[in-house]
């Protein structure tokens, strides 16, 4: 008995988007469901049929496949409705019955996911960034170079109107079963077969494009959202960018990992940043005004104290990297040092000379006068 054709067991046109045909599937597994029609064999083998449609014009790859090919496609599309199993249907279309439901969906019986071909590789490549550039979160454009689906033989491996056959090597299941052991010791070792890649079929004619694997290699430039307040050595993962798998086989991840650039202005201590300025030794003394610039590209302004020591460390709160996980901001820590002039004309050191014995030119630290490193360390453990 001939199949049906997918769109007729649907109902829809052979122009129809995907939501149009997830609606239509999906008002015909609520229709259909054994759940609502309990003991009603003609409604099981419609709600079946329905799964079968909808697995292949649900995916891109299969449903171009079908409308080249029909039901003789490769990778199984001419499934048989009436043979079809029910924990694969659940497994299949977890989104479906998910909704409609309450099924988890994923997984097919024994928790095996169904292979539908080989998975593409993921693709990891190294993205660098300016603290400025983090700081507000940038879109980035990336040129990758990547297997994608092959387009004249829409992932099929085949040419048009080319015939496939069934994998002698596996009989069509997709893999080869050893018995290894023996007695109570036997063990069942299951592998993909190398002959069709775990398809279970081979091809009569290979696409000359991509010959016979289904995918080529080429240039892509996609656009990636980089969230603010990534930290050097962050990998951040975009699924499905990866190479596209072997014979319809799902594409792998692309794997976006940070390199953050060094920053002649700052130093970054996770969402702290660090700003070294020098003052003149008067500055110091006499206390001043600071201006220091901020990663937003403004400038931030504060009254110095007079008697400033070398070393010291101003927090601004608020000023420094964004959290990741959006618990607020870092802060600027400002670290003083005083200039101290390298050369000197005679007057200066005239001047310097009749300072230098005063008593308030004397060293008289105290014990809360701590040296920078201590000072640093404290304020990190209170950030």
């Amino acid at each position: 008995m001939a199949k049906k054709d997918y769109y007729e067991v649907l109902g829809v046109a052979k122009t129809a988007s995907p939501e149009e045909i997830k609606k239509a599937y999906k008002k015909m597994a609520m229709k259909f469901h054994p759940d609502q029609n309990p003991g009603d064999a003609g409604a099981e083998a419609k709600f079946k049929e329905a799964a079968e449609a909808y697995e292949v014009l649900s995916d891109a790859q299969k449903r171009a496949g079908y409308d080249r090919f029909g039901h003789n496609a490769p990778g199984g599309f001419g499934g048989g409705g009436q043979n079809v199993n029910m924990e694969d249907i659940f497994s299949n279309f977890g989104d479906i019955f998910g909704d409609v439901f309450g099924n988890a969906g994923g997984r097919g019986r024994g928790g095996q996911r169904k292979r539908t071909g080989q998975r593409g590789s993921d693709l990891r490549i190294e993205l660098k960034m300016d603290l400025e550039e983090i700081f507000s979160g940038k879109e980035k454009k990336i040129k990758l170079n990547r297997y994608q689906s092959c387009s004249p033989c829409g992932g099929l491996g085949a040419e048009a109107g080319s015939a496939f056959r069934t994998c002698p090597s596996c009989n069509g299941a997709g893999e080869i079963r050893q018995v290894a052991g023996g007695g109570f010791f036997q063990q069942i070792m299951v592998q993909e077969c190398p002959t069709c890649q775990g398809t279970g079929k081979l091809i009569e004619k290979a696409c000359k494009s991509c010959e016979g694997k289904g995918r080529t290699m080429n240039e892509e430039q996609i656009s990636v959202k980089i969230p603010a307040g990534v930290q050097d050595g962050m990998s951040l993962s975009l699924r499905g960018k990866g190479h596209t798998g072997l014979r319809g086989g799902d594409a792998g991840d692309l794997i976006i990992q940070i390199s953050e650039k060094p920053s002649n202005v700052f130093e970054r201590d996770g969402d702290n940043l660090i700003h070294s300025m020098f003052i003149t030794f008067p500055d110091a003394a006499l206390g001043t005004k600071i201006e220091v610039p901020t990663i937003d590209g403004g400038k931030a302004r504060f009254d110095l104290k007079a008697g400033t020591l070398p070393g010291k460390v101003v927090r601004l709160r608020g000023k420094g990297m964004p959290n990741i996980n959006g618990y607020g901001m870092g802060d600027l820590l400002v670290h003083i040092n005083v200039w101290i002039p390298q050369e000197l004309t005679t007057a200066e050191r005239d001047m310097l000379n009749k300072l230098k014995d005063n008593a308030h030119f004397q060293p008289t630290p105290k014990q809360e006068d701590k040296g920078f490193f201590a000072r640093m360390k404290e304020f990190f453990a209170t950030s």
